[in-house]
């Protein structure tokens, strides 16, 4: 059996574990072989040569950030956007392309990592008979099906160093440190590392946020003495009765989200006597060594997806429930995870006295 793989949407840390522990299942206890997809459909549609993978080619790879393979945001063989003579954008759908490249390339399964974009992708493909499993990817974690997603670990430990660090930065200056994490439409990140890096106020997208609370909070911690304070905001996070802010210079067919932590940054600038800084975290959350814990989850991952495929399991991903992996359809699987604004977690954090701004 010759097995396909593909590493489509953002990157993040553990794919290239994901590929190693495939690739080392499909030869050591299958005897199949594994064939990797350059960058993500758009690869695949532009029939970019293949990567051979060997058990010799992923030596090490455990250790290494990002995908070998290469990933795109872009390039969904059901919307291939193509730019016209007249420059007029066409959109086209061509699923059957993709279908017919990975007839010519003879793959008999395919491995799909990615995050609900990709999902959907994955379940349009299968209908359409293509022998497909897939492996949830996020360091958003905001996969329904799954306990965790990959990446999710590693990225959380990067925003909370770096809360960490400003911590101590803050309060030598007596400063506001603002800190944007990533987070369209959930706020996993933002609430987690938050009150594992002892933030004052977190902004999650789940909680559409008011400035009164905010600066309440902050006047309060500087009443108690002490002169500094950390604020984190999901990049998702918005003004109630607002609207999500977007970069400036964002492709209009491809808005990227930004600016909300300079915006609060600037309210709490205006109206309060402290000084503040705001740090955009960024792609830092996506860069890196996994952590051992999300090279455990990859590999398991990878591992899984392997045996999926040798019981025909088509159209399933590959989740982690409890301690246990499991199976769940993918159209199932594609739902998004969000935060509980009234569950237990959030709770905890305003008994802890963190405001989320209401």
């Amino acid at each position: 059996m010759r097995i396909g793989i593909i590493t489509s949407g953002g990157d993040a840390p553990g794919l290239n574990a994901v590929i190693r522990a495939a690739v080392l299942t499909a030869h050591e206890k299958y005897g199949y072989e594994v064939l990797g997809i350059r960058q993500g459909f758009d690869g695949l549609l532009n029939r970019l040569d293949p990567m051979i993978l060997t058990p010799e080619s992923v030596e090490g790879l455990h250790l290494r950030g990002g995908t070998i393979l290469g990933a795109a945001n872009r390039g969904s063989p059901f919307a291939r956007t193509q730019v016209l003579p007249s420059g007029e954008i066409e959109v086209q759908d061509a699923s059957h392309e993709a279908t017919a490249r990975l007839r010519e390339l003879g793959i008999d399964a395919l491995i799909v990592a990615g995050g609900d974009g990709t999902l959907r992708i994955s379940e349009k493909l299968h209908d359409m008979g293509v022998p497909i499993v897939a492996v949830p990817k996020t360091i958003d974690n905001d996969l329904s099906e799954t306990d965790v997603t990959f990446g999710f670990d590693t990225a959380i430990q990067t925003a909370t160093e770096a809360l960490d660090k400003l911590q101590t930065t803050a309060e030598s200056h007596h400063r506001v440190m603002v800190l944007e994490v990533m987070g369209r439409d959930s706020g996993w990140i933002a609430l987690v590392s938050g009150v594992a890096g002892g933030a004052d106020v977190i902004l999650i997208p789940e909680i559409p946020f008011q400035l009164d609370p905010i600066l309440a909070k902050i006047s309060r911690v500087n009443a108690r003495g002490r002169r500094y304070s950390l604020v984190v905001v999901a990049e998702g996070a918005f003004i109630s009765l607002g609207e999500k802010q977007y970069l400036a210079d964002s492709d209009p067919r491809r808005e990227r989200l930004g600016g909300i932590g300079n915006f609060v940054g600037n309210v709490i600038a205006e109206r309060l006597e402290n000084e503040v800084r705001v740090t955009v975290l960024g792609h830092l959350q996506r860069g890196g060594q996994p952590t051992p814990r999300d090279r455990w989850l990859a590999t398991r991952f990878g591992s899984m997806a392997i045996q999926l495929i040798a019981r025909q399991e088509w159209g399933m991903m590959v989740a982690l429930q409890g301690t246990n992996m499991v199976a769940v359809p993918i159209g199932q699987a594609n739902k998004s995870n969000f935060i509980d604004p009234n569950g237990e977690m959030v709770h905890m954090a305003r008994d802890l006295g963190i405001s989320f701004g209401v």
